[in-house]
């Protein structure tokens, strides 16, 4: 069963960095997609970033492009979210997404998801 932990969120100022980690367990050694999506209160859900497994290939949103990346450790399969230069409308709950598959676009649809972690940005 493909199971996923997040944890990183924090609250920081306008300006700082943070980074978000996401614990992958139960894929077998196929190719599969892990995402980072986030929904702040009274707004849609958004896909943020996107990484195949073993290969890389990110994908990103046009409004994190620059500021943020993502970055896998396959030997821990864990993948990470560097995100600087944070604005306040980054502030929101952050989850890690995954799904099997070859293309992993940042605002896909995703099968298995973690519990979230949450990001504060204040100006």
């Amino acid at each position: 069963q493909v199971q996923l932990a997040e944890s990183g969120g924090d609250s920081v100022q306008a300006g700082g960095s943070l980074k978000l980690s996401c614990k992958v367990f139960g894929y077998t050694p196929i190719s599969y997609c892990v995402a980072w999506l986030r929904q702040a209160p009274g707004k849609e859900r958004e896909g943020v970033a996107a990484i195949l497994s073993g290969v890389g290939s990110p994908d990103y949103a046009d409004s994190v492009k620059g500021r943020f990346t993502i970055s896998q450790d396959n030997a821990n399969n864990t993948v990470y979210l560097q995100m600087n230069s944070l604005k306040p409308e980054d502030t929101a709950m952050y989850y890690c997404a995954s799904r099997y598959g070859g293309r992993c676009p940042a605002n896909g649809q995703y099968n298995y998801w973690g519990q979230g972690t949450q990001v504060t940005v204040s100006s």
